[in-house]
């Protein structure tokens, strides 16, 4: 692995499938966005299992300067998830199951502000419109960099739900839904995501 910087004027950013050996570090980048941002909302008892759990479908990494520096998901909808439900009865016949839920993204607070969140999101939305779904989301409302981010890709808002994350944690979650004919690629001016195998 090379060294350098996470902040990093170096090489480009890219985005891969992730492998087992990256989840100590997907680990450790998630910690220093809890400390920053507080996402995750509730610090998961194994967040390896929270990385790796659920209708898990794929999961990418981006790496900047041969180090991890950000995270993204695709699922299945499952349980508790708001936004494939909204989805469904926004569209006409469509049904819930034909949602695919784009989650566990993160970057590195030191990496910020060079395209890696739209480079994974749109990692995510490739895959999800190349196995026929429709890729959806919830993000905590309070998260305002997050939901600048989906607005800014041009994700469309499909409602706001109370959710009970604990017996005392009551959370408003804003849900969207990429738009229909949402691009495939990254976002202009950012490094195009390595294709995985």
């Amino acid at each position: 692995m090379q060294r350098g910087s996470a902040s990093g004027a170096g090489t480009p950013p890219v985005v891969r499938r992730r492998t087992p050996p990256d989840l100590g570090a997907c680990v450790r980048v998630l910690g220093a966005v809890h400390r920053s941002d507080g996402y995750p909302v509730n610090w998961p008892p194994s967040p390896r299992a929270w990385l790796t759990g659920g209708a898990l479908v794929s999961a990418w990494v981006a790496e900047s300067d041969g180090r991890v520096s950000g995270h993204v998901a695709l699922s299945r909808s499952g349980a508790g998830d708001a936004a494939p439900g909204l989805w469904s009865a926004r569209t006409t016949g469509a049904d819930a199951g034909a949602a695919a839920v784009v989650g566990r993204l993160f970057v590195d607070p030191r990496a910020r502000g060079r395209g890696i969140g739209a480079l994974l999101m749109a990692q995510a939305v490739a895959e999800a419109r190349r196995r026929g779904l429709h890729p959806v989301l919830d993000v905590v409302a309070s998260d305002t960099a997050a939901v600048a981010l989906y607005e800014r890709l041009g994700w469309r808002p499909l409602g706001t739900v109370e959710q009970e994350w604990g017996p005392r944690l009551t959370v408003t979650v804003r849900c969207f839904a990429a738009p229909p004919d949402a691009a495939a690629g990254p976002a202009p001016g950012a490094t195009r995501a390595r294709r995985s195998s």
